[in-house]
């Protein structure tokens, strides 16, 4: 099945402006399949470390981490995520010492059936302005 996720900018070193972002991706997709959707969506180098971690909010310190430590990266895919826990949320940090952090909520979409036309994972819709991942250099 498809799923229809939105992730939203919350922070970052050029994120003065918000970024919202609709993707649709195969709901057995590993994670790591999903950060790199998100980076493609994004325009950013994957030149960093990264995790997703669900949480009440973004500073929780009552977290469930997935990252490349613990592997979950690899083994969890999207379904085994959603429905998240109740009252929680996914997030996704790329780049610890940048910090970019994105919330990732699931759609009210209904998750449909993968068209046969169509190559996932996709960007299906942005909105705000595209962060820059190194806003100081020269372009």
């Amino acid at each position: 099945m498809i799923f229809t996720l939105k992730v939203t900018s919350l922070h970052g070193q050029d994120s003065s402006d918000k970024w919202e972002a609709t993707l649709e991706i195969d709901s057995m997709s590993p994670l790591d399949e999903l950060h790199f959707a998100i980076q493609d969506a994004l325009k950013f180098d994957d030149d960093h470390l990264y995790e997703f971690f669900i949480a009440r909010t973004a500073y929780s310190r009552d977290r469930r981490s997935f990252d490349d430590e613990n592997g979950e990266l690899y083994d969890k895919t999207i379904a085994d995520l959603f429905p998240l826990p109740e009252r929680k949320n996914l997030y996704y940090l790329f780049d610890y010492g940048a910090h970019w952090l994105f919330k990732i909520s699931k759609a009210r979409k209904a998750p449909q059936a993968p068209s046969p036309d169509v190559e996932y994972p996709r960007l299906v819709s942005e909105s705000g302005t595209l962060p820059r991942q190194y806003p100081c250099e020269d372009d």
